[in-house]
């Protein structure tokens, strides 16, 4: 009796695994279809970036931000991106040395690079000058090219009355 029941589990996991596998691959198989294709003649966006959001070690923000800038550079759109980084995710423009002292690591600024990609592609990152001074930051602990504006809520309602589009992360 014993056996039998081991026979019926092996097989019951066998028949699970062999539909999960058969899904993946139909999943594989089919293709996207974009029914509005959108392109941007112009456009200014702001991102306000106050949180440090995760999907798995990456800040999905960064996801989010480079599909944009992508997006504007693929269709030649004129125009402006500008990040505003403050609150729990402004250690994202720190440099490394500012960086391990403030998260208490050795490893440097895992996003730093990706911040300086940004920045070659035209967006313009700036950091909270109120998060900075609240972290007793200077200029000399950010990533260069970092811009330090007054403070977040200022300036982005500040691009906002300027006919910036408001992306809020």
């Amino acid at each position: 009796m014993f056996k039998n029941r081991s026979f019926g589990a092996i097989l019951i996991a066998c028949l699970f695994l062999s539909l999960s596998s058969a899904s993946g691959q139909d999943h594989a198989e089919h293709s996207l279809h974009v029914d509005i294709p959108v392109k941007l003649e112009k456009a200014n966006v702001v991102f306000d970036i106050g949180h440090a959001v995760y999907l798995g070690d990456m800040p999905f923000v960064i996801g989010d931000l480079n599909l944009l800038a992508n997006d504007f550079r693929d269709g030649n759109t004129k125009g402006q991106i500008v990040a505003v980084l403050h609150g729990d995710a402004a250690y994202f423009v720190l440099n490394d040395e500012a960086y391990n002292i403030n998260r208490h690591v050795k490893t440097g600024n895992p996003y730093g690079a990706l911040i300086a990609g940004w920045m070659k592609e035209g967006v313009q990152v700036e950091l909270c000058g109120a998060t900075a001074h609240a972290n007793h930051w200077g200029n000399a602990d950010l990533i260069f090219g970092v811009k330090v504006d007054t403070d977040a809520m200022i300036r982005v309602t500040q691009l906002e009355q300027q006919g910036y589009t408001l992306i809020y992360q």
